[in-house]
C-alpha cells in the first residue's frame, strides 16, 4: 500500500523557481520556520516567502553566519538551535510557543549529506539524526503552534537520494553493517518521505498537511561538501572548469529552481485539501513502478518517487521509533 501519487498537473516544471511558483499568494500575518534557512536553497525559501510577506524565523547554529545572511530578508529572525541536541530543539520551542505566535509553514531544509562515520552524544548517526530526527522532535514541540494555525503546512525536504536506501529498522544507526556514507544518507532521506505521510495522517483533522519533496540537484551549496570532487565531475553535473551545469530537466538545477517545489508545496493553494505526498518539479510525484523502475534509475530526467518512500505501514513505523528514539 502506498499513498495517492497522482500529478495534478500543477502548470509548473522542473526550470520553474520560488519567486514564479509563489506569484500572486499573500502571507502577510503568517508566520514560517525555515531550518537551513540561511544557505543555499533555504535562504531561497526564506527570502521568497518573507518577500511574500511571511514572518519568518530561521533557527541556525552559527548566529553570527545567519544574521548576516538574512540581512536581505526584512524583518527576518535568526534563533539558536542545533538540530543534534535535543535540549536546544526544545529550548527553541519554547521560546517559539511562549511568543504566542501560530505556525502557518515550517520548512525542515536543513540537512547532511554523505558525511564520514560521526555519532551524536546519543550514539545516533548524524545523518539519520539531522536529517529526520532533529526535525520530527522540532516538529512534535511545536505542535501547539501548528494546531493554531488553524491551517498549517509542514514540507520535508527529501531527496531522489531515496534511491540509496530503504529504512534500516533492524539497524537504524549502523552498528551491525558497515558504514556507507550514502546509504546513510538514502536512509535519512527516505525517512524525511516517511515522516510527511505520517504526520499528514495525524494532522489532517487539526488542519496540519504535510509534503516530502525532491528539490532537485543543486551542487553549488554547502550540502556536497563531503563528497568527493571525484563523483561529482564522474557526474556530469559540472563542467571541465568544475562550474554547475544547469539543465532542469535533468534535475541539474540552480538554487532559484530548487527551493521552487518547497515553496509551492508550502503556499500553493493547487494543494488544499492535499497531503502526504512526495513532490518534485513543482508537482506531485508519480509512483515508479515495476515498468518505469529500470528507466528511473536509468535517467535522472524521469520523475517518480520510489514506493518504500511513500509506504504508510512504514511510515506508522518509523514514527513510533522516533518517539521512542526523541523520548529522552
Amino acid at each position: 500500500m502506498t499513498t495517492a501519487q497522482h500529478p495534478l498537473p500543477s502548470g509548473f516544471g522542473a526550470a520553474s523557481t520560488a519567486e514564479e511558483v509563489i506569484k500572486g499568494v499573500d502571507l502577510t500575518g503568517k508566520v514560517a520556520i525555515v531550518t537551513g534557512g540561511y544557505s543555499g536553497i533555504g535562504l531561497e525559501t526564506a527570502r521568497v516567502l518573507g518577500a511574500a510577506g511571511a514572518e519568518v524565523v530561521v533557527p541556525a547554529r552559527d548566529l553570527q553566519r545567519a544574521r548576516e545572511a538574512l540581512q536581505d530578508v526584512p524583518g527576518a529572525e535568526a534563533e539558536y538551535l542545533d538540530l543534534l541536541d535535543p535540549a536546544s530543539i526544545d529550548a527553541f520551542a519554547e521560546k517559539f510557543l511562549g511568543s504566542g505566535r501560530p505556525l502557518h509553514i515550517l520548512v525542515n531544509s536543513a540537512g547532511l549529506m554523505a558525511t564520514p562515520l560521526t555519532r551524536d552524544a546519543r550514539g545516533y548517526e548524524v545523518q539519520f539524526a539531522t536529517n529526520h530526527l532533529g526535525h520530527f522532535q522540532l516538529v512534535a514541540r511545536l505542535w501547539p503552534a501548528l494546531v493554531a494555525a488553524g491551517g498549517a503546512r509542514v514540507v520535508a525536504v527529501s531527496s531522489r537520494g531515496i534511491r540509496f536506501a530503504d529504512v534500516d529498522f533492524d539497524d537504524l544507526h549502523f552498528e551491525h553493517r558497515p558504514y556507507e556514507p550514502f546509504a546513510a544518507y538514502g536512509q535519512s532521506k527516505t525517512a524525511n518521505a516517511l515522516f510527511a505521510v505520517e504526520l499528514d495522517r495525524r494532522g489532517r483533522t487539526d488542519g496540519v498537511r504535510a509534503f516530502s519533496v525532491h528539490p532537485g540537484i543543486i551542487i553549488d551549496t554547502g550540502l556536497i561538501k563531503h563528497v568527493d570532487p571525484e563523483i561529482i565531475r564522474a557526474s556530469g553535473t559540472v563542467d571541465e572548469a568544475g562550474r554547475p551545469i544547469r539543465d532542469p530537466e535533468r534535475q541539474w538545477k540552480t538554487v532559484q529552481q530548487g527551493a521552487a517545489t518547497s515553496v509551492w508545496c508550502a503556499t500553493s493553494p493547487q494543494l488544499s485539501g492535499v497531503g502526504g505526498v512526495y513532490c518534485e518539479n513543482c508537482d506531485v510525484s508519480p509512483l515508479v513502478t515495476p515498468e518505469t523502475e529500470a528507466a528511473w534509475y536509468a535517467g535522472e530526467e524521469t520523475p517518480g518517487v520510489l514506493p518504500h518512500a511513500v509506504d504508510p505501514e512504514a511510515a506508522a513505523r518509523l514514527w513510533e521509533a522516533s518517539e521512542r528514539l526523541t523520548a529522552g
